[in-house]
């Protein structure tokens, strides 16, 4: 794991983030964690190959795949399937979680099972996530093998097993709700939207304009509107500035530039706007920010 990056989301140029792994030749990272608002890793729209699986231990998280959100109550798990767009929320002051985000494939020791056992979930455009909580009889089951995932996260050979108990838990429950309820209806305009993402993350540094974010997912500046709410809860320009002001965040934290700087990297016509922006995202100053983080 690179500590330098722990609490912040990282993102390839096609807009996937860049999982920060316990160990880089073995695609797993577990973490027995917590949220609270305004912390950097809240509500940070992002997707990758990997499943991302969270179970709550203490208060209230609303996780959003997809632009739907759905309550998580202490107990509850969800399990966020491969290339979802997905984010948390923290609902109330403080929330507790086991987080584990894994590559299926290290479950494909064969064509065979990858193909009987793993790709009918992970290509599914159906299955955008699976929730379980007190209605349904795997929630025990699975929460409890979540909750042991933190004891073995530097032993690849015990999470390889612990992942097959939990992958055989999903297997029933999709088997179980079939791929065509309603609430896993997938969006086609999924696609439009991560491309608008791709172009925020390639030119937040240069001077983009609504327009400019809509001509590059090639759909109009009401649509795009539609999407920016509907999968991420804000305006693509309000997005653009909290994807600039994460920017300043990792800037603050990673080295020692001056704050004119930092403006002119992160796309902010100067400090005093930047300052103003960051504070509406972060509730301090980016001088505050980078005391705290030190």
């Amino acid at each position: 794991m690179k500590k330098e990056v722990m609490g912040l989301i990282v993102k390839r140029d096609d807009g996937s983030e860049i999982i920060n792994y316990d160990d880089p030749n073995f695609p797993s990272y577990i973490y027995d964690g917590w949220i609270a608002p305004k912390v950097t890793w809240e509500g940070v729209p992002h997707y990758h190959k990997d499943i991302e699986i969270m179970t709550v231990k203490e208060g209230k998280v609303a996780y959003f795949v997809n632009g739907r959100e759905l309550l998580l109550n202490a107990g509850d798990t969800i399990v966020v399937n491969s290339n979802q767009i997905h984010y948390n929320l923290c609902v109330g002051e403080v929330a507790k979680y086991v987080i584990a985000v894994i590559n299926p494939r290290i479950l494909a020791n064969s064509v065979a099972v990858e193909m009987q056992a793993i790709k009918p979930i992970t290509d599914n455009p159906d299955i955008p996530y699976l929730r379980f909580r007190y209605i349904n009889e795997y929630t025990e089951q699975i929460r409890d093998l979540v909750y042991d995932l933190p004891k073995i996260r530097h032993d690849p050979f015990a999470i390889t097993m612990q992942f097959y108990q939990i992958w055989d838990i999903i297997r029933k429950q999709a088997e179980y709700l079939g791929a065509t309820k309603e609430e896993t209806v997938s969006d086609p305009r999924m696609q439009p939207f991560k491309t608008m993402m791709h172009f925020i993350s390639n030119n937040y540094q240069e001077q983009i304009t609504l327009g400019d974010i809509a001509a590059s997912g090639n759909v109009s500046k009401s649509l795009c509107n539609t999407l920016f709410h509907q999968y991420v809860g804000e305006s693509p320009i309000n997005y653009l500035m909290h994807f600039r002001s994460r920017k300043v965040a990792e800037l603050l934290r990673s080295g020692n530039m001056s704050m004119s700087e930092i403006a002119a990297r992160t796309g902010f016509g100067g400090v005093s706007y930047m300052s103003e922006t960051f504070r509406k995202f972060f509730e301090k100053s980016p001088r505050e920010y980078r005391k705290s983080w030190q």
